[in-house]
């Protein structure tokens, strides 16, 4: 086995004919962006809000369970469709590069034509993708179909955080940045999975085919409830493109994504390197072409106002390196488990589930802490993250079975790290305005994004650069040991970020 094959890894309802707080009104809206005829039906709007985050969160979950469902598909495909080492790291890599580039672009789309219109035409896009991907005749046509599914995850993805911010206000918003936290761990956790399942049944011979058709049933489903369910929330017509800063901002990202994403399974080449200067340069072109539309009075792609919200600064950076050690250790122990001590993809993923599964609680239910604590919490909390990565890795350093001692441990850095990133992420987010919820999703979602392939890519680097599989329990330990360390070295200071937000908590 390669590492190939593991690579890259509501609220409660109001009283009838009552309107919830926080939310706006029941109006519904087509695929166009038009009204579908004034207000909708009193008993629609007793569960609407519960129903529309669960829709919208839904599609979230979708759109991440693609990330890591296709991995365990890897061998599969290999052997159905006949292709290389180098396509088959297209097929998982497409989808994640198009999806990280186009985020931004995707957010500001939602601004200027609508969230609700924007979520379902990509919605639309990448069930179709899906769809074409369960049907794909070759490695070709399939890594085409995962680039477009990208496409139609980067329109959808960045409407959620959007939506939730005009439509939900206070505790209710809150809560329900909470629930995103816990559906962003589940989805990387459950892909593997999820696949895992899909693979071994072998649906009607149909092999690895099902990873993608699972999405077509929900995505229609979630299309025919987002007719009535989602709201209007018109786009700003007068907001104008950034059409430099697009392109250049795109440009930065390719440059930086793509060579993280392929650059191990290729051995670094030359090219990858120059790419990755190559995005520092845009980078610093990116902030000089946004300053000087500032300056003439225009509208930036990423204004000001938004980068000096109270808190969002120092919490992106914490969720940022929050996201590169989960994703990090995600990939490193799933590859430990497989191709080190040889569990199936669907033990892996099991034995995996604890620290999602804990990240996914504590990011639910933070709030029901005493009160004292909400402040302090996020560096209480990582604090016992970092140390409790380097815990699990001393524990697993000889290449023994994973027992009972190591899963609570891993449990409590579950707990620990949900209770750190969900309030980072509500005072990242709660003091932006609600006119620029889109640019403040774009960011944060992108960021987010990143986190993952970064973790992935650096942190899997460090991994691999201590073990060549196939090898030793032993010295597949010991690797699993050096990334923890260095997983823990980010969430130490991800600590140091979070020291900054006190101020902004919510």
């Amino acid at each position: 086995m390669t590492d190939l094959q593991t690579r890259t890894t509501i609220a409660a309802t109001a009283a009838p004919g009552t309107q919830p707080p926080g939310t706006q009104s029941p109006r519904t809206q087509s695929p166009t962006g038009r009204s579908s005829g004034g207000p909708a039906p009193a008993a629609r709007g007793v569960v609407r809000p519960g129903l529309l985050l669960a829709l919208v969160l839904t599609g979230q979950f979708m759109a991440l369970l693609d990330v890591s469902i296709v991995n365990v598909a890897v061998p599969t495909i290999r052997t159905d469709l006949h292709a290389s080492g180098a396509a088959l790291q297209l097929v998982i890599a497409g989808y994640t590069i198009a999806y990280a580039v186009l985020l931004i672009t995707g957010a500001r789309l939602g601004a200027r034509f609508g969230y609700s219109r924007l979520f379902q035409y990509g919605l639309v896009g990448f069930t179709a993708a899906s769809l074409a991907c369960g049907l794909a005749p070759s490695t070709g046509a399939l890594i085409g179909f995962r680039l477009l599914q990208g496409v139609g995850a980067a329109l959808m993805v960045p409407q959620v955080m959007s939506l939730i911010q005009r439509t939900f206000t206070g505790a209710a918003r809150t809560r329900a940045l909470g629930l995103y936290s816990a559906v962003l761990a589940g989805g990387m956790a459950i892909g593997q999975v999820v696949g895992g399942v899909l693979v071994s049944a072998d649906l009607f011979g149909s092999g690895w085919r099902p990873v993608f058709l699972v999405n077509v049933p929900i995505g229609l489903a979630l299309l025919a409830f987002s007719r009535r369910l989602l709201p209007v929330i018109p786009g700003d017509a007068s907001r104008r493109f950034d059409v430099a800063g697009l392109l250049v901002l795109a440009a930065a990202l390719g440059l930086l994504v793509v060579p993280l994403v392929l650059g191990h399974e290729l051995g670094w080449p030359a090219w990858g390197w120059a790419m990755l200067a190559g995005s520092v340069l845009m980078f610093g072109l990116f902030g000089l072409v946004e300053w000087r539309i500032a300056a003439r009075g225009g509208q930036p792609l990423v204004p000001a106002r938004v980068l000096r919200a109270p808190g969002l600064l120092p919490a992106s950076g914490a969720i940022f390196l929050i996201m590169a050690g989960f994703s990090g250790f995600m990939f490193s122990f799933a590859l430990h488990q497989q191709a080190g001590l040889g569990h199936s993809a669907l033990r892996a993923g099991l034995l995996s589930a604890p620290v999602a599964v804990g990240f996914g609680l504590s990011s639910l239910h933070w709030q029901r802490l005493p009160q004292r604590l909400h402040r302090p919490l996020p560096t209480l909390a990582l604090a016992v993250v970092a140390p409790g990565y380097l815990v699990f890795g001393l524990m697993l350093r000889g290449g023994g079975e994973i027992g009972l001692g190591s899963e609570l441990v891993l449990t409590a850095v579950g707990l620990a790290a949900g209770c750190a990133y969900s309030p980072l992420f509500a005072r990242a987010l709660g003091r932006v305005d609600p006119a620029d919820a889109a640019d403040g999703s774009g960011v944060m979602v992108t960021l987010i994004q990143l986190g993952q392939v970064v973790g992935v890519a650096l942190l899997g680097t460090v991994f691999l650069g201590q073990v060549n599989y196939p090898s030793s329990h032993g010295t597949s330990g010991h690797a699993l040991l050096v990334a923890t360390a260095a997983i823990a070295a980010a969430f130490a200071l991800a600590t140091v970020f979070s020291l900054r937000t006190r101020r902004a908590a919510v």
